[in-house]
């Protein structure tokens, strides 16, 4: 399978976009495509579509018929199907086409009946769900439909305290673990979290948290003051963000561990945009301490700190190369309106990579291949088109615009399976009624996970 980018036709035609069938996004660039600089509009076409599982996900079976067990049974089924619907890389069966059955067990499946028409499932995911003294069991197994002798791919308990939201986690759970075997070894994001800066009724922005799904919303910070730029760390146990103070912006650091802020060293001046290493040990961030906003790194406590930019104009929103921790991608204005750059961890091989127009908040994806940025390539009065969500392949500087008539977006931030991408979208155009939108790599896909004023989501590590 490879997905393509084709030049094609001016960037005021709307194009479908196909969905990728790979467990990661790869671009397979044209050999004697079009210079960088000729490139309109660019869309993505999947091959060999044959290669994507069909899989079906059949109803879980109850042990008994008591309310408790039924509703966490519905809650159970309903995640599953959709987290897996989600990862982009199955051909899902409809419940309308699968058999009305709910096997329960090994024993109690037909796999024939699963695998003929009109399901014709390749794989199919089904189980047992009950609740035994206070606690949620889910028995789950994944079979393959056309192996005879040895159908069973795996089977695995998964157990937690009764609840709705105990049969949310253990579909997560469920789904992840299939994912992470029918993709060659590519994790899912079922359990992974989205961060984001949300406004109150009051008008202060404070720091949030969600699943990738858009449930179980919760507040972080509760500090009275604006609250932006959330940035979680590798092993998910802190929060980095930029808050307005009565000295300015300063970082600030939120553990999920404890519950509270924990200490932070901080320098005058607006300290903004923080991102950590893929190791943990180092956070870069824009500080004006030295007089314009430029690009500095410091340990995880705010010491250490050493300026890797010097060129006069605004160096802000720095990202990790996550697969190395070699290279830095950050927005710059040095040569006039922002553009993206990279360069190495220790300041030196400043390479730009956008060709004009005004760019801003860069993400870079797990593999290291590909920078997801926002971008509006005709800025000026009167010009066409807007800011939208680009993919641009590092090695290549050959990019794909992913977004296309729905607003404003900014902030985009990648999943860490590579898959998805998340994004702060203002249909009209007004900072109050941003929300936050995911989407699949390719731009397909689009769900809403918030209400408005939801703003600058950061996607945890894993």
């Amino acid at each position: 399978m490879s997905i393509r980018v084709i030049h094609t036709e001016p960037i005021s035609r709307r194009h479908h976009l196909l969905r990728p069938t790979a467990a990661l996004l790869v671009l397979s660039l044209l050999s004697a495509a079009t210079p960088l600089l000729a490139q309109d509009w660019v869309h993505l076409t999947a091959g060999n579509n044959n290669t994507e599982i069909r899989l079906a996900a059949a109803n879980f079976q109850p042990a008994g018929s008591d309310a408790a067990t039924l509703a966490d049974k519905q809650t159970f089924d309903s995640v599953l199907f959709a987290d897996l619907s989600n990862a982009g890389i199955f051909a899902m069966v409809s419940k309308s086409l699968a058999p009305q059955s709910t096997p329960g067990s090994p024993s109690q499946i037909n796999l024939a009946q699963w695998a003929q028409a009109p399901a014709s499932a390749a794989m199919v995911a089904f189980g047992n769900i009950s609740i035994q003294n206070g606690n949620l069991f889910a028995n789950g197994f994944l079979d393959d439909t056309r192996n005879s002798q040895y159908p069973q791919v795996f089977a695995k308990q998964y157990t937690g305290p009764a609840s709705d939201q105990t049969a949310r986690e253990l579909a997560h759970q469920f789904a992840d673990d299939i994912i992470f075997r029918l993709s060659g070894g590519s994790p899912g994001i079922a359990e992974s979290k989205l961060f984001y800066s949300q406004r109150m009724s009051n008008g202060v922005k404070e720091i949030w948290m969600m699943d990738y799904d858009g449930a179980n919303k919760e507040q972080l910070t509760h500090l009275g003051e604006d609250s932006i730029s959330p940035a979680v760390s590798p092993d998910n146990s802190v929060v980095a963000f930029s808050s307005l103070t009565h000295n300015g912006f300063e970082l600030r650091m939120y553990s999920l561990l404890l519950g509270r802020l924990v200490h932070f060293i901080n320098i005058g001046s607006a300290n903004v945009s923080p991102a950590w290493s893929p190791n943990g040990q180092q956070l870069a961030f824009s500080s004006s301490r030295s007089g314009a906003s430029e690009i500095w790194v410091s340990d995880p406590q705010g010491s250490l700190s050493r300026r890797l930019t010097d060129y006069g104009g605004l160096d802000v929103s720095p990202t990790w190369n996550p697969k190395t921790g070699t290279q830095i991608a950050f927005i710059s204005g040095r040569t006039g309106l922002p553009q993206l750059y990279i360069m190495d961890a220790d300041g030196s091989g400043v390479t730009r990579m956008t060709d004009g127009g005004y760019a801003t908040s860069p993400s870079w994806s797990p593999n290291g291949q590909f920078i997801t940025f926002a971008w509006d390539r005709h800025y000026g009065p009167g010009a066409p088109g807007g800011q939208d969500i680009y993919v641009m392949e590092v090695s290549t500087k050959r990019w794909i615009q992913l977004t296309h008539d729905i607003g404003r977006c900014d902030f985009p931030t990648w999943s860490p399976d590579g898959r998805h991408i998340a994004f702060a979208n203002s249909p009209d155009g007004h900072d109050n009624h941003t929300r936050i939108v995911s989407m699949l790599a390719d731009g397909t896909q689009r769900q809403v996970l918030t209400d408005k004023g939801a703003d600058m989501p950061d996607w945890s590590w894993k």
